[in-house]
């Protein structure tokens, strides 16, 4: 026998809707920018890491490789400049596991370790070295959706909720997105991990004040 639904369950029921509208929107979008595009636009993302300081003075940071076909922000020349500078490279994984999965940040030596291994994105090797708690100082976490407090939405896999808390504090997370995926709210749920920044191609959100400085003083 059905049963009507409590406020909070049709309140869930209703945010579950709106985030999956807000996910084809925002592939949609995507999709339809021209190749040149994504990567002016990814240009100016990398420009803006560069020049933050929890970014440059970093012993180690986590990224992610875009994927084939997706217009994804593309964060393969910051890979090459941390390579340059020295710094070190963690790439995300999933090992399946039983039923489910196991997640976290491996270590890269170089770019070319990172292939698909059967998720849909690269990732490295897996006998490399898996991050602990301490040894990374950045996150920079995608989304397909953002708002400017810090709070995403990914594909749905929940990767980055379930992985962040091994890692978050002490590393610093920072969302990028297209300056079209900002929005002013979403629907959040217990589980979803909010970030410390965000880094459109048009703006830096420090909803945290974690980039706070003398008042005369740009936090880039």
């Amino acid at each position: 026998m059905s049963r009507d639904m409590s406020a909070e369950e049709a309140l869930a029921a209703y945010g579950q809707f709106a985030k999956k509208k807000l996910r084809e929107r925002s592939r949609a979008t995507r999709r339809a920018l021209p190749p040149a595009a994504v990567q002016a636009r990814s240009g100016r993302i990398v420009e803006l890491l560069q020049r933050l300081e929890p970014v440059r003075s970093a012993r180690a940071v986590a990224s992610f490789w875009p994927m084939e076909g997706r217009s994804e922000v593309d964060l393969r020349a910051l890979d090459r400049w941390m390579g340059e500078r020295g710094t070190a490279r963690y790439y995300p994984f999933m090992d399946p596991k039983g039923s489910g999965f196991v997640t976290g940040f491996r270590r890269i030596e170089r770019s070319d370790d990172l292939v698909d291994r059967g998720q849909k994105f690269a990732e490295p090797p897996r006998d490399a070295a898996v991050a602990q708690r301490g040894d990374i100082d950045v996150v920079i976490v995608p989304a397909l959706v953002v708002t400017p407090d810090g709070h995403r939405l990914g594909y749905g896999r929940g990767f980055y909720d379930a992985t962040l808390p091994d890692v978050a504090p002490p590393a610093l997370t920072i969302v990028v997105a297209f300056s079209f995926q900002l929005v002013g709210e979403l629907f959040v749920e217990s589980h979803d991990v909010r970030c410390d920044l965000v880094v459109t191609d048009a703006e830096l959100c420090d909803p945290r004040g974690v980039l706070v400085g003398p008042p005369d003083e740009s936090p880039l």
